[in-house]
């Protein structure tokens, strides 16, 4: 079975994207530019276990004061999403979005990948003006995550 890694590697090349691999961790770190900014991206397979995760890393840290409040605009932007989560650190402020996949009984292909990628890159990239206006106390965190739903496409499956 081919290695995950690998597999990611390919994808990475062929859709023209720019990365480093990291030996022996199995990582690949990347950048990205959104409309809304510009972060690191890394993923990381778990050969192991068959499984891979994807991360976008919030280009801002959340100052120690702002902390609380941003883990309620996450946990509220969280209840929404389908397809990932925001995570925060506590100890230093970090914010990430996660997405991953376990293809334990399966094959990774680049369809797969690309959906966990692109899926959280544009999260991130939805909800960075959020955070962003959450930490300058522009927005408290119900109004934030409330602008960005408001914006979405609306949801035909429901008709």
């Amino acid at each position: 079975m081919p290695l995950l890694l690998d597999i990611a590697e390919h994808f990475f090349i062929t859709d023209d994207w720019e990365y480093q691999r990291l030996e022996p961790r199995g990582i690949l770190r990347m950048g990205f530019t959104g409309d809304n900014g510009n972060w690191l991206c890394f993923l990381q397979a778990r050969e192991a276990q068959r499984q891979i995760a994807f991360y976008s890393i919030c280009p801002l840290r959340v100052p120690e004061a702002k902390r609380l409040l941003v883990a309620e605009f996450l946990a509220r932007a969280n209840y929404g999403l389908v397809i990932g989560n925001f995570e925060q650190d506590w100890d230093d402020g970090e914010v990430r979005y996660k997405t991953s996949l376990d293809v334990e009984d399966s094959e990774l292909s680049a369809t797969l990948l690309s959906h966990i990628v692109y899926a959280n890159v544009t999260t991130m990239d939805r909800y960075l003006p959020g955070i962003v206006a959450v930490i300058a106390g522009s927005q408290t965190p119900g109004d934030a995550v409330s602008a960005i739903e408001a914006s979405r496409e609306p949801d035909l499956s429901k008709s």
